[in-house]
């Protein structure tokens, strides 16, 4: 469940929200892991793509507009059918954020931020 956004004033107000006061990022981040390991979460996701490598800055801090190259696998019936590269994936991150369908259990540390694998129920995918 998503509980609010980091939103420094500009932010805020370009979305028409209040502000956090967290212009200076995030620290301490962790979204709690669901039951479903990544095996499952490709099984419930049944047919989309399996990002593992993201390429680019495309993301508009202001209106949450997101595009990045992107790597990853094609899954088709809950399993993986082949790898994809050179293809583009994008959304807008308010979106984004309420479409997440699960997080899973298999949680990784980076810093100070903490997250398992998400699955999101719909995004564009660009390219062959």
């Amino acid at each position: 469940m998503l509980r609010g956004y980091f939103l420094g004033s500009y932010s805020a107000r370009k979305l028409g929200m209040k502000t956090t006061g967290s212009a200076g990022g995030n620290h301490n981040l962790i979204l709690e892991g669901g039951e479903l390991d990544l095996p499952a979460l490709i099984g419930k996701m049944g047919r989309g793509l399996l990002v593992t490598e993201l390429m680019g800055h495309g993301i508009n801090p202001v209106t949450g507009d997101y595009s990045r190259g992107a790597a990853g696998y094609w899954v088709e019936g809950g399993e993986i059918r082949h790898p994809v590269e050179e293809i583009t994936i994008a959304g807008n991150l308010r979106d984004m954020f309420r479409s997440i369908v699960a997080i899973g259990s298999d949680m990784l540390t980076r810093g100070s931020r903490t997250c398992g694998s998400v699955l999101i129920e719909e995004m564009t995918i660009a390219g062959n």
